[in-house]
C-alpha cells in the first residue's frame, strides 16, 4: 500500500454508524421482503407506513412501533423485515391476530428525541381518528424508539390529550443510559475528515442517551448536557404515561450474568492502517486505559482514559457488534486486525427494565430477578434467558410481548 493509499485508507474508515440489528442496512442480500403498506404518512419530523391486520378493513385494532437510533432518515422496508424476518415474526404474528401494524418512522434519526416525540404525537391523533371501533392502543418503540414514545405519551398527558393507549411497551430501551465504550466515541473523532460514525457519536440523540458522552471539543468524557435537559424535559412531563400498563422487555439476562468479558483486556488491535492503535475493555478505577489512538497523517497519538466507570463491557445487556463494526471497516481498507472482542454491552439490563442506574458496579451488575419487581419504573417486565443482541426479535420476548397487549 502505498503512502497516498494509507492517508486514503485513515480518512475512510468513518463510513459506518453503530446500528441495532433489526434497523441496520442488511449486510447480505435480503431473503426477506418487507410487504407494501396499506396506507403511508407524512407526519411532522417523520413518517409512518400502515399495515392492517388481517381481515381489517380499517384501522382497527391498532400497535404504533418507533424507530429506533441511528443516523439519517428511517428505512421501514428494513425495520419491516429486521422485526418480521428473523427467528419470531412478530408484525406477522401481530396482524395473523387482527391487529393492525403502524410503523413509526423519522426524517433524522439522530435528532433529539424531544423533536421525534412530535412525530408520535401526530401519528397517535391521526391513529384516533381514523380508527374504526374503540379497542384502545398500543404504543411503543424499540431502543430509542421507546424513550420517544415515553415522552411523547406523557406529555399528552400532561396537555390532558386523550391518548387512548392502554399498553405502552419499550424493547431494549436504554431508560437509565445506553453505552458506546469511550475508546470508541474517541476514535470517531480521530479519523482525520468529517465521517457519518463521528456525526453520529456526537448527534443530539447520542448526546442524550449515552450514560457517559465523550466531547469532541475538550477530550473530555462526561454527562452531555443535552442528556441533562432531556431528563429534566422528561420529569416535567413527569417521567412516564400514567394511565397505560408499563411493560419493558431488555435482550440482557435478568440473573446478573453477562458476556465472559475480563476488564481491562485487549479487545481489538490494529496493524497497518491506525498501526499500533488499541481499544481495551472496560476496568474499574481511576485514569484507567480505555484506547491508545494513534495515526499516520496527519501523525497524531492519543491516550483515552475513564474514571470510575464500572465494568461495561461484560455487564448484563442487550449487545452491539461495537468493536466488530469498526474491525470490519478496518479490514475492508487494508488494516492488520487482532479482534477478540466482537459484541460488548450497549443497553444494559437494569437500564432496559429501569430498575437500577449505570453508576455502580453493583447496581450494573444486579441480578434483576432476585428484586422486587415494583422497584422497577415499568408495571411488569422480561429479561431474556439468553443474552441477545440489542433489539433482536426472540420467540421468547416476542411470545411475551403479544401475550400482554389490550384484548
Amino acid at each position: 500500500m502505498s503512502e497516498q493509499q494509507h492517508e486514503q485508507a485513515e480518512q475512510s474508515v468513518g463510513e459506518f454508524t453503530l446500528a441495532a440489528p433489526v434497523s441496520a442496512e442488511p449486510t447480505a442480500p435480503q431473503t426477506y421482503t418487507a410487504p407494501e403498506p396499506d396506507e403511508r404518512w407524512e407526519l411532522p419530523n417523520g413518517f409512518a407506513h400502515v399495515f392492517r391486520g388481517q381481515g381489517n378493513p380499517a384501522i382497527t385494532r391498532p400497535v404504533l412501533m418507533a424507530d429506533g437510533f441511528n443516523i439519517g432518515p428511517s428505512d421501514l422496508k428494513w425495520l419491516y423485515a429486521g422485526l418480521d424476518g428473523g427467528a419470531y415474526p412478530l408484525l406477522s404474528e401481530l396482524r395473523r391476530r387482527g391487529r393492525d401494524v403502524i410503523l413509526l418512522g423519522f426524517d433524522e434519526r439522530s435528532a433529539s428525541i424531544l423533536d421525534n416525540a412530535e412525530t408520535v404525537i401526530a401519528a397517535v391523533m391521526r391513529t384516533i381518528a381514523q380508527q374504526v371501533g374503540d379497542a384502545r392502543l398500543t404504543v411503543g418503540g424499540f431502543s430509542m424508539g421507546g424513550l420517544v414514545t415515553r415522552y411523547a405519551l406523557a406529555k399528552l398527558e400532561t396537555q390532558r390529550m386523550d391518548h387512548r393507549t392502554a399498553v405502552y411497551f419499550s424493547y431494549d430501551t436504554p431508560h437509565r443510559g445506553a453505552v458506546v465504550p469511550v475508546g470508541l466515541q474517541a476514535f470517531s473523532h480521530f479519523i482525520p475528515a468529517a465521517n457519518p460514525f463521528a456525526r453520529q457519536m456526537n448527534s443530539p440523540a447520542a448526546r442524550q442517551l449515552l450514560w457517559r458522552h465523550y466531547n469532541p471539543e475538550t477530550g473530555d468524557t462526561g454527562i452531555a448536557p443535552e442528556r441533562t435537559q432531556f431528563l429534566t424535559a422528561l420529569s416535567q412531563v413527569g417521567g412516564w404515561p400514567t394511565i397505560p400498563r408499563r411493560l419493558a422487555l431488555a435482550n440482557g439476562r435478568g440473573d446478573g450474568t453477562g458476556l465472559a468479558i475480563p476488564p481491562g483486556e485487549t479487545a481489538l488491535k490494529v496493524e497497518r492502517i491506525y498501526p499500533g492503535t488499541t481499544f481495551h475493555t472496560q476496568a474499574q478505577g481511576k485514569d484507567v486505559i480505555v484506547a491508545e489512538l494513534k495515526r499516520r497523517f496527519p501523525p497524531a497519538e492519543r491516550t483515552i482514559l475513564t474514571n470510575d466507570f464500572p465494568e461495561f463491557d461484560g455487564a448484563p445487556g442487550g449487545t452491539l457488534r461495537s468493536y466488530g463494526i469498526l474491525a470490519d471497516m478496518l479490514r475492508k481498507f487494508g488494516a492488520g486486525i487482532d479482534l477478540r472482542h466482537e459484541h460488548v454491552c450497549f443497553v444494559p439490563t437494569v437500564s432496559a427494565v429501569a430498575i437500577r442506574d449505570l453508576d455502580q458496579q453493583k447496581d450494573l451488575y444486579a441480578a434483576v430477578d432476585e428484586l422486587d419487581p415494583d422497584e422497577s419504573e415499568a408495571d411488569d417486565f422480561l429479561c431474556s434467558s439468553d443474552t441477545t443482541e440489542h433489539t433482536v426479535i426472540t420467540p421468547e420476548l416476542g411470545e411475551w410481548l403479544l401475550e400482554r397487549l389490550p384484548h
